[in-house]
């Protein structure tokens, strides 16, 4: 398709364009109005989906760093970016008639895409596309897939931490997912599987990668590297769980002491992914982005 160019530099756009483009974005944000409710439901019902609240500030930080590089961009119309507003409200519309929450969130974000892409050209989306996409994380992950891949992480933490703890001369016996001491047992539930902190750490790796310094390789380095330091992490939530079930019993693994260990392996996962993001960008100090 044809692209139709005019030579208007993006700041020079007057107020009636602008008030145009408002008058957009207001009725895109009224037009997903019904999805809304369900999913703000979803990130305060669930902790793990909580990051959600958080995402579109990000994302508009990300956004605003770029205002300087948006103020020399020449506004064109872009019939590929229409096409793509098209296809995503009809998934939309295809998704609000059967009933799948899903695909009609991811809807919602293409779309945001497509009519950015569609009203202000190939050179803004470039620019955009980052902050626009970054709109995905605050999404919650299906339970289904979360089901899909909790029972094998499940079983990869069961029987990596049994071995450790086995190593520390605790007698311990593995079956399945549960871990049985002399005077106690443990289950590595689902919520124990590490999917939730692999989402969380790949939503911060790909932050970071947006900042680093580094060419696409580091960048791709960096995004993938969240995956074993989430698995690392909770492997240690796990062993470390398991030591203290038993000398102290299996309250250890509810309450106060569950909830603060998470808290704290989350952090030990971010500090080595930042460690990661610094030793990249040191290696490589003269890339750019």
């Amino acid at each position: 398709m044809k692209e139709q160019y005019q030579v208007t530099p993006l700041k020079e756009i007057t107020g009636g364009d602008k008030l145009k483009m408002l008058s957009l974005m207001l009725f895109w944000l009224a037009l997903f109005a019904p999805i809304y409710p369900a999913m703000i439901q979803e990130w305060l019902a669930n902790s793990d989906n909580s990051h959600g609240f958080i995402v579109p500030f990000v994302a508009g930080y990300f956004a605003w760093g770029r205002r300087d590089r948006l103020g020399f961009v020449t506004l064109q119309d872009s019939w590929w970016g229409c096409l793509m507003l098209i296809v995503a409200l009809s998934l939309y519309v295809l998704s609000v008639a059967g009933g799948l929450a899903f695909p009609a969130r991811v809807a919602m974000v293409l779309s945001l895409f497509g009519l950015v892409w569609c009203m202000l050209g190939n050179a803004t989306i470039r620019i955009l596309a980052f902050p626009i996409l970054f709109l995905l994380f605050m999404i919650p992950v299906p339970y289904s897939l979360i089901n899909l891949v909790s029972g094998p992480l499940q079983f990869f933490a069961t029987k990596i931490s049994a071995t450790l703890i086995a190593a520390c001369s605790i007698p311990v016996f593995r079956d399945g997912n549960m871990l049985y001491f002399v005077s106690t047992q443990l289950e590595v539930a689902e919520a124990c599987s590490g999917i939730r902190s692999i989402i969380a750490l790949s939503m911060l790796a790909v932050a970071f990668a947006s900042m680093s310094h580094t060419g696409w390789k580091g960048k791709a380095m960096l995004i993938l590297m969240a995956i074993p330091i989430a698995l690392t992490a909770n492997v240690i939530r796990v062993t470390g769980t398991g030591i203290l079930a038993h000398f102290f019993g299996d309250r250890v693994a509810r309450g106060f002491l569950h909830e603060f260990s998470g808290v704290a392996i989350f952090v030990l996962g971010f500090a080595a992914l930042f460690g990661v993001f610094t030793l990249i960008n040191r290696k490589t100090p003269g890339n750019v982005k």
